[in-house]
């Protein structure tokens, strides 16, 4: 590029927003940062803050601080930080780091012969530059694609608590049916966290008070009212690791993503579906719903309505009409009910007859 046209280009000042000469007033401006890339464990968490945020891929962050969603004071770089690897356990479980990318963890020799769920869930998800990009611990603090949520000339309780949710009676197509609240009605974008749902995984956390190991189930929040909290990470803590117990549900597992389109969208409705399956008849089993809910989608009762029955369409919409008790529409987003309640059904169909592989 010729250095005349070089110096036509806005001058970059620290933390990566422009200073535009004859700016109109009010108009959108990134909020200038600061920026930090330890290179230990110790010296990121004594960064962190209310008012400073962990990047990695920063596929889901760097968009909410462009749209000023996100204004984060300072940015803590955390690519540096040893917690790149995937490590097979005795017992056959995995312990994944959270600055695994998604590809890298979809294509793993071990994921794919023993967590095959996983592996089809995470190449379900977003686009191939983007799965190498985003990392395991960012996935699981995606926070909602709701439109209102994105643009701050609306109101919104999850960005401005206490301000309203407009999405209950305005654009709620993509919204939740289940364990909504009158604060919030928004969805978990995250296909790998159903799939990882379904797993029973554990979210293993680094604070200034030392670690603590969260069960995946408890990890994500219904948005109550307190919807502005996705999750039960406080601000200066730290996802090192996700653990996976070890499966028996590699024969028997499907993950079902319905969408508007089949490239690069999110889920309308999702099922990540796993059995164990002797003689014919469901030894155990486990479902979890995403796209319906601020959180996925799990409820014991339908998956032990399941066991000891046969691998039949009247056991698994059984099954469908227990885990969808209490799904409610709210116009656009009606549909999404039934959508939900077929995709089960075919989502256990295809993990009894071995499912397709990722």
């Amino acid at each position: 590029m010729p250095l005349r046209r070089l110096r036509q280009h806005p001058r970059r000042h620290r933390g990566g927003a422009a200073r535009l000469p004859g700016r109109c007033q009010g108009e959108r401006r990134m909020t200038p940062f600061s920026y930090e890339r330890p290179e230990e464990l110790d010296q990121a968490l004594k960064l962190a803050g209310p008012h400073a945020r962990f990047i990695a891929g920063g596929t889901n962050l760097v968009d909410l601080m462009k749209e000023n969603v996100e204004r984060p004071e300072r940015l803590i770089d955390i690519t540096a930080l040893p917690l790149h690897g995937v490590l097979v356990g005795e017992d056959g479980g995995l312990r994944i780091g959270a600055l695994v990318s998604n590809a890298d963890l979809a294509w793993h020799p071990r994921v794919q012969s023993h967590f095959p769920l996983l592996a089809e869930a995470l190449l379900a998800g977003a686009s191939p530059q983007l799965r190498n990009m985003a990392t395991v611990g960012g996935n699981l603090l995606q926070r909602t694609r709701c439109q209102y949520f994105y643009d701050v000339a609306t109101p919104c309780n999850k960005r401005e608590p206490g301000s309203g949710c407009p999405a209950r009676v305005g654009l709620n197509r993509n919204h939740a049916i289940l364990g909504a609240s009158e604060h919030c009605v928004a969805t978990h974008p995250s296909d790998m966290c159903v799939a990882l749902a379904a797993l029973e995984a554990k979210v293993h956390v680094a604070g200034p008070g030392g670690t603590r190991v969260i069960a995946f189930a408890d990890f994500h929040r219904l948005p109550g009212d307190e919807p502005q909290r996705d999750n039960l990470l406080a601000a200066d803590e730290l996802i090192t690791e996700v653990e996976l117990p070890p499966s028996p549900f590699a024969r028997h597992s499907a993950y079902l993503k319905i969408r508007d389109r089949a490239s690069y969208a999110f889920a309308l409705v999702s099922v990540a579906a796993a059995l164990r399956v002797e003689q014919g008849t469901v030894a155990e089993a486990r479902i979890a719903l995403g796209g319906v809910a601020h959180k996925p989608w799990r409820l014991p009762d339908a998956e032990a309505a399941l066991v000891g029955r046969p691998c039949t369409p009247a056991a698994f919409r059984v099954a469908a009409d227990l885990l969808l008790q209490g799904a409610e529409g709210l116009g656009r987003n009606t549909f999404k009910v039934e959508l939900a309640r077929r995709a089960v059904v075919r989502a256990l169909a295809d993990a009894a007859k071995g499912g397709p592989r990722a």
